[in-house]
């Protein structure tokens, strides 16, 4: 049985969509992997600005920005033909990477450091991506303010944590 080409077509963007969101869901389940068990042994040990918000939002907050970011990625991947777009695609791979490194060696290698100095790499990926993709699709790009905002806050609690332990 052959479809319509726009039922097709809809049918290929649905995939995508779901694609996308499965990869950014997934990269904040396996980040979820390390952080829980450091949350409730580890990350209470240290010394916490005052500051922070409490950990429930975490996963509240995240959820909301791995959905922004699929939406986003997918919004940019349906702009244009592929070849046009795949720069800022892979542009956002690095990124989810980046983001993903940062719970493996924050909590999972108990690293304050090291995900400082992943987090800074997060941020200048995010700034570039967020641009990138301003070019494709402003709504796209605007969709990742907030995330760039989080980690921009995460970046200063990261910072706080490694000159108080």
């Amino acid at each position: 049985m052959t479809f319509p080409p726009s039922l097709y077509r809809a049918g290929h963007q649905a995939f995508a969509l779901l694609l996308l969101l499965a990869l950014c869901l997934g990269v904040g389940f396996l980040g979820s992997l390390v952080t829980g068990p450091a949350v409730e042994s580890w990350y209470p040990t240290l010394t916490l600005p005052s500051w922070r918000p409490p950990d429930a939002a975490f996963p509240i907050v995240w959820t909301t920005l791995y959905v922004l970011m699929a939406v986003s990625a997918w919004l940019v991947w349906r702009k244009r033909p592929f070849a046009e777009v795949r720069d800022a695609l892979i542009l956002f791979a690095v990124q989810l990477g980046a983001n993903l490194a940062w719970s493996f060696l924050f909590f999972g290698l108990r690293s304050p450091l090291l995900g400082l100095l992943d987090i800074l790499l997060l941020d200048l990926l995010l700034v570039a991506m967020i641009v990138v993709f301003w070019r494709h699709d402003r709504l796209a790009a605007a969709m990742n303010l907030p995330y760039l905002v989080w980690v921009l806050f995460a970046t200063a609690l990261n910072l706080w944590i490694v000159f108080e332990n």
